[in-house]
């Protein structure tokens, strides 16, 4: 949620996020209504509640009609006081909705604009000459017997797979390569479960503008989840943390499920986009005044796993209509697909700032003392199908081979070629 101090203080500011989203400006002026609505009720009802306390202690000192009249008034305040508390939980009701629709608000520096409106802000290594036909990553994994996308369908349905043979090693060498470097960068490794409560998926954003790619299990009334942000984010619901020595860092794998609903007909072909993987997912708390420079550092880890496996990639600074609900910032890895001829994203790292800590009750002590609202920060180190798919299409050899890189050879038991199968 947003900071109702910076609704009240500087609401033109909220409304221009909205607009620089493309999302409804009037919705402020809804939270600002709901807001005034509640602080009148709440004073309100103190009000009744004092005025029936000090009569209270009147009753027992008075007699004959005093008394009388005392407990006439006390009766109506009882009344009364019963009808104020339920406008201020009607009130609290309607900000609590009022607030939740509103997404978090943009950073200055985000590009305006929608999906086509973001801008590449570097570009990181070579592009090399490919040998006619470029087979694109399917057509690799088949010379490899590595993914098995009909039998994925038969046993689960579209955007399913297997990954067989030197497929799943690829996929355990990848979890392994990006796990010690998180680990080796301070991050403590983290299993984490890919069911959560409702508050866990509401806390983080995934219910308002993503509900449609949340899978739901309602027997359980439990969801799965999309990443793995989702459970570390509410690992430390409720908390208050000791930020003292600086950001407390994670690292979580986790299956991730989405329905990709909206996605029918892109990219049906392999393993690029399924409605199952599995993923690496950084994830920060920290101060809110260390959010910016801790946002620069998790890119900078993604930047440097994608080096390690020389993948030629580009950087993208997320225009604001494409940000998801939670983020006032977004940059994106995107890395090259030869078959495709251009850069698709395998990674991305938001600056959440206090909207999901608000929403999770997530908070530290500051120097004095007090309790303030925590920052989040999450970034993909690797999510693993996509990132098999770039790997053999960038890295594929004429005669249908593919290279190691240097860095994940150890995983793949010092192989510096896969060869067909």
């Amino acid at each position: 949620m947003i900071d109702l101090k910076l609704l009240r203080s500087d609401p033109e500011r909220v409304r221009l996020s909205q607009r620089t989203r493309g999302e409804d400006p009037a919705l402020v002026d809804e939270l600002l209504a709901a807001d005034e609505r509640r602080r009148t009720a709440v004073a309100a009802a103190d009000s009744l509640r004092g005025e029936q306390k000090t009569i209270s202690k009147q009753v027992p000192r008075a007699s004959g009609e005093e008394r009388e009249e005392l407990l006439r008034r006390a009766k109506a305040l009882a009344d009364d006081v019963r009808a104020a508390e339920a406008e201020q939980a009607a009130a609290d009701e309607a900000v609590r909705r009022a607030h939740r629709a509103i997404p978090n608000v943009v950073a200055e520096e985000v590009p305006p604009g929608g999906e086509d409106d973001s801008v590449t802000v570097e570009t990181v290594g070579t592009i090399r000459d490919y040998a006619e036909p470029v087979r694109d990553h399917m057509a690799v994994a088949d010379l490899h017997k590595a993914i098995d996308t009909e039998r994925g369908a038969k046993v689960s349905g579209a955007r399913f797979y297997f990954l067989t043979g030197v497929g799943a090693q690829l996929e355990l060498a990848l979890v392994n390569l990006a796990m010690a470097r998180a680990a080796d960068a301070g991050l403590t490794p983290v299993i984490a479960p890919a069911l959560v409560k409702p508050e866990a998926m509401e806390g983080t954003g995934f219910l308002g503008a993503h509900a449609a790619e949340v899978y739901k299990v309602d027997a359980d009334d439990l969801y799965l989840v999309g990443t793995s942000e989702v459970p570390l984010a509410a690992y430390h619901s409720d908390e208050i943390l000791d930020l003292s020595a600086g950001p407390k860092r994670y690292a979580g794998f986790s299956p991730c499920f989405r329905r990709e609903a909206g996605s029918y007909g892109k990219d049906t072909r392999g393993v690029f986009r399924v409605h199952w993987f599995d993923k690496v997912e950084m994830f920060s708390f920290c101060r809110p005044e260390d959010a910016e420079a801790e946002h620069q550092r998790l890119l900078g880890w993604e930047k440097d796993f994608l080096t390690a496996l020389e993948l030629p990639f580009q950087v993208v600074d997320i225009a604001a209509g494409d940000l998801g609900s939670s983020a006032s910032r977004k940059f994106d890895c995107e890395a090259w697909f030869p078959s495709q001829q251009r850069y698709r994203e395998l990674t991305s790292t938001s600056n959440c700032g206090t909207f999901q800590a608000r929403r999770l009750g997530i908070r530290y002590r500051d120097e004095n003392g007090k309790a303030q609202v925590a920052a989040t920060l999450n970034g993909t180190l690797c999510a693993v199908t996509r990132t098999i798919a770039c790997l053999l299409e960038v890295h594929q050899q004429p005669d249908g081979s593919v290279h190691v890189p240097a860095e994940l050879r150890p995983w793949l038991g010092g192989r510096e070629v896969l060869e067909p199968a």
